[in-house]
């Protein structure tokens, strides 16, 4: 048996969180494909325990169909769907609180055998316990994002999409962390370079864009201002105002747009100077150099699959493949970060 003092390191404890990691990621991606589908909403209640089992005759899918009905995106947007078309949106939408169900089991319940044999390092029990916490908190932001598309509107709050999808790619980005201290142990020895402050800036910058591309997902803003480099021939689009500074900010298609081409481009050239930079480097290991490089490409190929996606007028497969790159993308930044802590 490990104890807590003789060991600051487990690679079954990394390899544990990897796996969580992992179904973060699937997380997001049936999150965005339920978003694209317009099949949030298809479940109109909030049962942590009893949801976790389907309708499971006519009469009870008769009842959830009922329940549907009562809100405003059946009236204004599915007014006359079939039962059929109806079970449609609800199997993502379960299938997507499913997930979250799985994924919860799958955190705690290897933390409650690695802590009773001891295998977990004490100093990652404080951050698992903030995992925790973020991840219960998901799953009440969750709801809190469905209710608000379930009385005077058609679909979702974007502002709290946005949080909802934060949380996902905070908790993506801690776990990975995580992970990786648990496999390889403590830092014996840091590095003393201004890289790890470097690599913090672009992680802040990644997250900053995933935030503002929740926004436009948010609005449908990838339905409007298909053109690109310019929108609708225009630098600055014509609604971008919307009366006010918080309504500009999260309710204008032009305006969340525009924001999210615009931290685009400064992303795309801060990630291109960090790789190269990071490549020449003298103080940098060779594998932080591949890492460096590796998030200098993911970034860039993010922007072009962005503009593809948007020119297309934002079909569900390039939707889908751009959500899941950026979650790929905030991960390489993330092992480049912790790598270039490290001698």
């Amino acid at each position: 048996m490990t104890s807590f003092l003789r060991s600051d390191r487990s690679k079954p404890v990394a390899i544990w969180l990897f796996v969580v990691a992992a179904l973060v990621l699937a997380m997001i991606v049936v999150g965005g494909a339920t978003r694209l589908t317009d099949s949030g909403l298809s479940i109109t209640e909030w049962r942590p325990v009893t949801g976790a089992v389907p309708p499971l005759s006519e009469a009870h899918w008769q009842a959830e169909f009922a329940r549907y009905r009562q809100i405003p995106q059946y009236a204004q947007i599915n007014a006359g769907m079939s039962l059929d078309q109806f079970k449609f949106i609800y199997w993502w939408e379960w299938g997507h609180r499913f997930l979250g169900r799985l994924l919860g089991l799958v955190f705690a319940a290897p933390f409650a055998v690695f802590a009773i044999r001891r295998q977990i390092p004490r100093r990652l029990l404080p951050r698992l316990g903030g995992i925790f916490v973020l991840g219960a908190l998901q799953g009440v932001v969750g709801w809190w994002m469905v209710a608000s598309g379930l009385v005077d509107r058609v679909s979702v709050a974007p502002e709290r999409l946005m949080v909802h999808l934060g949380l996902a790619f905070a908790l993506l980005g801690l776990l990975l962390w995580t992970a990786f201290d648990a496999w390889a142990g403590a830092a014996r020895q840091t590095l003393p370079s201004p890289w790890g402050r470097r690599a913090a800036w672009l992680i802040g910058l990644i997250y900053l864009q995933v935030l503002l591309g929740a926004l436009v997902a948010g609005n449908d803003a990838g339905l409007v201002y298909n053109d690109w480099p310019l929108m609708n021939g225009d630098l600055v689009p014509d609604d971008y105002w919307a009366g006010s500074l918080w309504g500009t900010i999260a309710h204008s298609q032009g305006a969340v747009q525009l924001h999210h081409r615009i931290v685009g481009y400064g992303l795309a050239l801060a990630a291109l100077a960090l790789g190269v930079g990071a490549w020449r480097s003298s103080y940098l290991s060779r594998e932080a150099k591949v890492l460096g490089l590796a998030t200098a490409g993911g970034v860039l190929a993010q922007a072009a699959l962005g503009i593809a996606t948007l020119m297309a007028v934002s079909p569900l497969g390039l939707s889908i493949a751009h959500q899941l790159l950026a979650a790929v993308v905030l991960g390489l930044a993330v092992a480049f970060g912790w790598r270039v802590r490290r001698v």
